[in-house]
């Protein structure tokens, strides 16, 4: 005899993969593709509709977080201080977060600075070494004597998986 699936776990099972291609894609080459994000904002309402302990005004606050950590996410971007697909992937994490947005930004930062801080010891300078060197709009590499690009996408999914994976399994 095999037990049903509760209808909100095929939706989080999706949001689950796209986070984990979100962060491979962007610790491979330092790019979150758009359409991983749009995916993850499809796919948002179907789980909505289906989890059980998700109420409409939730849905609504955590919409209103997501706006409002984009706002912040974009004016970062603007001044060169964030990537843009780190931006739109905080903001589609924050959408499944929901109440937990506070959380996940903390554990976004928590997990961002251990990953930097790898990143600037030997192993992580080979890691760096492997990936693609950014370019400026004009094709020359990116300033900045040895300048350490960090995959923030990995340490945004770790912390949207950590976040919002477990509630949903009490």
């Amino acid at each position: 005899m095999s037990m049903p699936v509760a209808p909100h776990l095929i939706p989080l099972a999706g949001f689950a993969g796209l986070m984990a291609t979100a962060a491979f894609e962007d610790f491979r080459r330092l790019v979150i593709p758009n359409g991983l994000v749009l995916c993850l904002c499809v796919l948002w309402p179907l789980y909505v509709a289906t989890a059980p302990m998700l109420t409409p005004a939730a849905a609504g606050v955590a919409a209103l977080w997501a706006a409002a950590v984009f706002i912040a996410g974009a004016l970062l971007f603007s001044r060169g201080l964030i990537g843009g697909g780190d931006v739109k992937l905080l903001a589609a994490a924050t959408l499944w977060a929901g109440p937990a947005t506070p959380s996940l930004l903390v554990l976004t930062g928590l997990l961002g600075g251990l990953l930097s801080l790898l990143l600037l010891t030997p192993v992580g300078a080979l890691i760096a070494a492997a990936r693609p060197t950014l370019r400026e709009p004009s094709g020359d590499p990116a300033r900045g004597a040895n300048p350490v690009f960090v995959p923030y996408g990995v340490a945004i999914a770790a912390a949207a998986l950590i976040v919002t994976i477990p509630p949903n399994f009490k």
